[in-house]
């Protein structure tokens, strides 16, 4: 009994001790005072922004050789819309269009894709292939890389010289439709180095193929 009696009284004074450190909620105590300014901690500071610079118009690109980064920052200070992505699909799809209407003797298409020296050798090449009675049955099978491999800004004109690897399969037939040279079947490996020109800040945004030759 008298164990009993020691218990209960040490649970009440355990209890008066916890009611006095933890107090009793009312809803009617005071907020808490907020510290003095010099009291607060200070905010932590955000961290500056990193400064990242790039290459203009993805100058630093795998499809670019080195010889030709000069030549593109100059054109990009000087045409800042320039794109060198654009450029080079632009650039595929000229050496297409250019080349079909070659293959096709379609020097009407071929006046407003290339300069006046590239369009007179092929016309002269279009007509010394009719004077043979030859028609040329070719097809681009697939543009395999596309790389800038020079640029350069001489006063207002810019050129840009791309190498091209693809596939073709070149056939030759005569008049009646007979296969003089080549095979549809095989296609060959060609490199061609064109470099495409165009006057800088013109209303006219289109490049023209000004030279060619092969790698």
């Amino acid at each position: 009994m008298v164990l009993v009696v020691v218990l209960a009284m040490v649970a009440a004074f355990l209890a008066l001790r916890l009611y006095m450190v933890l107090g009793k909620r009312t809803g009617h105590e005071q907020p808490l005072m907020p510290k003095p300014a010099e009291e607060r901690a200070a905010p932590t500071p955000l961290p500056r922004p990193i400064e990242i610079v790039q290459e203009p118009r993805e100058i630093a690109n795998r499809n670019i050789d080195s010889r030709a980064e000069a030549g593109l920052r100059a054109i990009v200070s000087a045409e800042s819309g320039f794109d060198i992505g654009q450029f080079l699909e632009g650039a595929k799809s000229a050496y297409r269009m250019i080349l079909e209407a070659y293959w096709k003797g379609d020097e009407e298409a071929l006046e407003w894709l290339v300069e006046d020296e590239v369009r007179h050798a092929f016309a002269e090449a279009i007509a010394a292939r009719a004077t043979a009675g030859h028609v040329l049955d070719n097809r681009l099978v697939s543009i395999e890389r596309a790389i800038i491999a020079d640029a350069s800004v001489e006063g207002k004109l810019a050129r840009i010289t791309v190498r091209f690897d693809a596939d073709i399969a070149a056939v030759t037939r005569d008049a009646e439709g007979n296969v003089v040279a080549g095979s549809m079947s095989d296609a060959e490996e060609t490199h061609d180095v064109w470099t495409f020109a165009r006057m800088l800040k013109s209303s006219d945004p289109n490049w023209k193929l000004a030279d060619t030759d092969e790698a």
